[in-house]
């Protein structure tokens, strides 16, 4: 499950995302204020931030550079202005990516997975039982490098990455790159399986990852 801050005026596009990007497990918590967005980004937990640009209170960019500074979080601005001024300065005060509206709601999952592949939020660094090397594709385990194939390198990245999060099995599936579309979401089951044979002292009783009944896995460090 993923969560995302999505700060934007415009009721019906609010309610159009919300639903549609609850469908591939991303809950939105919607702010329709510049001031209500980041009250809430201060208390709470979010993976990302979808932010339009012509808002109430403040414009949009000025938004982006308050959230920067305070986060590393990646932000997508999600706007209808299409002057490409507003989309340099966008990316140059810290956004990820721009998608110009209107677009295909489809076409923001897409960003989003590609945003969140490049993301590597620094929580992840501080867990001293697992350090996340991705510019090597290397995950060391109390200071050893495991031996994973692709598979379970981008299986354990995410869990890294997502730390403490329920992840369904279609999530885990749809952001790895080794695993293709065609293949059953069975097959996660599988390389968690093998990933337990490698990390836990005791597979069968894992200390790391848990089976959610009928929502998919999750990750303790």
């Amino acid at each position: 499950m993923l969560y995302a801050l999505m700060i934007e005026d415009d009721p019906d596009i609010t309610t159009l995302l919300v639903n549609y990007l609850k469908k591939y497990d991303i809950i939105v918590t919607a702010a329709s204020t510049p001031s209500t967005g980041l009250t809430l980004l201060d208390s709470n937990d979010f993976n990302l931030v979808i932010l339009d640009l012509t808002l109430p209170q403040m414009d949009g960019l000025e938004v982006c550079k308050l959230i920067r500074a305070k986060t590393d979080i990646p932000i997508i601005i999600s706007s209808a202005r299409s002057d490409i001024n507003d989309k340099v300065i966008g990316l140059q005060f810290g956004a990820d990516d721009y998608l110009p509206k209107p677009y295909e709601p489809k076409e923001l999952i897409a960003r989003i997975k590609s945003v969140l592949r490049r993301y590597h939020p620094a929580v992840a660094k501080k867990n001293t039982l697992f350090v996340l090397h991705q510019a090597e594709q290397i995950i060391l385990h109390n200071n050893v490098s495991l031996s994973l194939t692709r598979a379970e390198y981008d299986i354990l990245s995410l869990f890294l990455l997502h730390a403490n999060q329920t992840l369904s099995r279609d999530f885990l599936s749809d952001n790895s790159e080794a695993i293709s579309d065609e293949s059953s979401t069975r097959s996660i089951d599988v390389i968690i399986r093998r990933l337990r044979q490698k990390i836990e002292s005791d597979p069968k009783n894992p200390r790391y990852i848990h089976s959610i009944r009928g929502s998919g896995y999750r990750f303790s460090g």
